[in-house]
């Protein structure tokens, strides 16, 4: 059975968001969930040349890299019914044809104490998409982070909204 088979046949799903999803999912949603997923390391690697940059300057936004040893805190959001089709087509135009991103599905781990892990849908930027940045120094990351503006503002907006989920939520 394929995956699309598989959600209409269950009624629902979970899509983690590691990044602006955290305070900005921009989809209609049933309920979220703070929690986190095993063997990913968040980073600052991939670029943005719409949102927080521009093709001149790309803006410096989070994806995930497969890492054994680290986990991603998040949020969980659960869509059923219609609410699947329009976050889908909403999120692959957002994450996908915009962003370079790919889909995989991952174990979400809620933080909410007695909950069992539940299976989620995730956007992952990979190395080749043509925005992706990669590795470079904090010193190089702090700077471009701290130079560039997109349509929905400055990408100094985007690090702070993620630390203040990291701090407030994800404890």
């Amino acid at each position: 059975m394929k995956p699309r088979e598989m959600i209409k046949e269950k009624g629902n799903l979970w899509i983690f968001g590691y990044g602006s999803l955290v305070w900005k999912p921009d989809f209609a949603y049933k309920r979220s969930k703070v929690g986190f997923i095993k063997g990913y390391k968040r980073l600052f690697w991939h670029g943005d040349t719409f949102y927080r940059g521009d093709k001149e300057k790309p803006g410096r936004v989070v994806t995930l890299v497969e890492d054994q040893e680290s986990c991603t805190w998040g949020v969980a959001y659960e869509v059923t019914d219609s609410q699947i089709e329009e976050s889908l087509q909403h999120l692959n135009t957002r994450e996908v044809v915009m962003g370079g991103y790919i889909t995989k599905m991952v174990e979400f781990i809620p933080k909410e104490k007695g909950q069992g892990a539940l299976l989620a849908l995730v956007y992952i930027a990979t190395s080749d998409n043509p925005i992706y940045l990669g590795p470079a120094s904090d010193k190089e990351i702090a700077a471009q982070i701290a130079t560039c503006r997109g349509n929905t503002g400055h990408n100094m907006e985007y690090l702070v909204r993620l630390a203040e989920f990291m701090r407030l939520d994800s404890t």
